[in-house]
């Protein structure tokens, strides 16, 4: 079961635009400036992830990510209940596993399952 939503990653074009825009908006640098992910954690707020892949991989909109105790158990759940995989469960380093699905209307949702 999920623990809470608690990030919202961003698919953009010009990453450099979109760090100084987020960066300004949040009031706080990235914790992580790559060239594949910027990550920003701002106190009492979700992080928020640029990702200037996310349009190559068919993302439209911004994907609320979902952390969860058991990434494969959330997963197939979700599948279960009619979810259409878009990313099946990926190490993206360090041991974080992330996940993704487009629900019946087409809407990201994504799944985070933190190192342990």
């Amino acid at each position: 079961m999920p623990e809470g939503l608690r990030t919202v990653t961003y698919p953009v074009k010009d990453l450099a635009r979109a760090k100084a825009l987020f960066g300004a908006l949040l009031g706080v640098e990235p914790y992580t400036d790559e060239a594949y992910y910027v990550g920003f954690r701002a106190p009492g707020r979700p992080e928020v992830g640029l990702d200037p892949n996310g349009h190559a991989k068919g993302l439209t909109g911004p994907v609320p990510y979902w952390h969860v105790s058991d990434v494969r158990a959330d997963l197939a759940a979700l599948v279960g209940a009619g979810a259409e995989v878009v990313q099946d469960v990926q190490d993206v380093g360090g041991g974080m596993l992330v996940a993704s699905v487009k629900d019946a209307d087409g809407n990201d949702i994504g799944l985070v399952q933190e190192a342990s």
